[in-house]
């Protein structure tokens, strides 16, 4: 049974992916039908993170202090009903307002997944996260093929939004049944119960937890704002059709499958210098995205390399390093940082993309967002200390 919740809880962190990624491959006719600007476009594709971040810290809050499965199961509930309201909206305020409660469903979510997938698997934590990512690869890799033949087929782009909603519904019934205590409410201290943390800072908010939600806001606005108009930057900048941009944008989740290697990874290296390496790897790949006019075939393969490094190894990493950062009992604080500090300013990234297009064009535009941006991650990096993670040999 064990089994069958952890599977569950995956499936429903797949359909969070594909709430969240399919609205961008969609986001062209959406504009189009409601006339918004290319700042407003961006903003609706992004803001759903605003959502998450004001979720974060107070989700932090209730899942240290009460169950995590009535954390879980509220979280699906509210995103699903966020989602199918979307095609509902008659303005760009009230689709706003739809988006935001999305992402509060997603980011208490979040941090209820992580939570309790941290403390179950205390000892393989990152291996555990880079599983958690790849279903959400697999969510962000279907969502746009999903979406976009279904926007063709119903001659709506309401449809998808509908299908995945309901999905999500489902999903929270079956949990309710299936999703055992066990491990939703697993304790660190019975996994690791003889080992002293007081080489640790007793505080949750430390120069390690700070650092790493630096460089949180740093990746959350470079990764989020590419993820939010890549799409249109295809279909507008280099001419592609609608399903060449749902097939690249699909190779974005294509390549985050690969979490499953960079938690591995992070699970026997030193974590600080592996995510140091994948921004530099992020920031080198959107030179490439943004400098040439490469064809679908290259363009594809480039979505996946950056989605394998801005998603497959820098996610997973982060949110396991953060929780490493703090003593055992803290793990809920922790993720509910990490949520609020990879989503908040991302809520304004596609926002702050579009303005850097409006004002230099698509190519200085990305160079900036998602070129130079990711090294101020590297330089927060820098002050990490991974000899006072919890994981520490002693």
């Amino acid at each position: 049974m064990i089994g069958v919740g952890f599977l569950l809880v995956l499936l429903s962190y797949m359909v969070n992916a594909m709430d969240r990624q399919v609205f961008p491959p969609l986001l062209p006719n959406i504009r189009q039908e409601y006339g918004f600007s290319l700042e407003q476009s961006g903003l609706l594709a992004t803001n759903f993170t605003l959502g998450m971040a004001l979720a974060g810290l107070p989700a932090g809050y209730l899942l240290d202090r009460f169950r995590r499965k009535t954390v879980l199961l509220v979280s699906i509930v509210v995103y699903s009903l966020g989602t199918m309201a979307t095609p509902l909206a008659t303005g760009f305020a009230d689709m706003t307002v739809y988006r935001v409660v999305s992402g509060l469903g997603e980011g208490m979510q979040s941090a209820a997944i992580f939570a309790a997938i941290g403390a179950f698997f205390a000892h393989r934590r990152g291996l555990a996260f880079g599983i958690i990512g790849l279903s959400y690869s697999v969510g962000v890799f279907i969502a746009p093929l999903i979406g976009v033949r279904l926007m063709s087929m119903h001659g709506t782009w309401h449809a998808p939004l509908y299908l995945f909603g309901t999905a999500g519904l489902l999903i929270a019934t079956a949990s309710a049944f299936l999703v055992k205590t066990g491990l939703t409410e697993h304790s660190v201290d019975k996994v690791v119960p003889t080992k002293s943390y007081e080489y640790m800072p007793v505080s949750a908010y430390n120069r390690n937890t700070i650092a790493l939600a630096v460089h949180s806001v740093v990746s959350g606005v470079a990764i989020y704002g590419f993820l939010g108009l890549y799409p249109t930057f295809l279909i507008t900048s280099l001419h592609y059709t609608a399903e060449q941009a749902a097939l690249a944008m699909s190779f974005l989740g294509f390549g985050g499958m690969l979490g499953v290697a960079g938690g591995w990874l992070g699970d026997r290296m030193n974590q600080r210098n592996l995510l140091i390496l994948s921004m530099l790897a992020v920031a080198a790949i959107s030179v490439c995205i943004y400098e040439t006019h490469a064809a679908v075939g290259l363009q594809c393969m480039l979505a996946f390399l950056m989605g394998a490094f801005g998603l497959g190894f820098t996610y997973p990493n982060t949110n396991s390093a953060i929780q490493r950062a703090v003593r055992p009992g803290q793990i809920g604080r922790a993720s509910g940082l990490f949520v609020t500090s990879y989503y908040g300013p991302a809520a304004f990234s596609g926002l702050l993309f579009a303005a850097l297009v409006d004002s230099f064009g698509w190519r200085p535009a990305g160079l900036l967002q998602v070129t130079i941006l990711p090294l101020a991650g590297v330089l927060a990096l820098a002050f990490v200390r991974t000899s006072r993670f919890n994981n520490a040999d002693r």
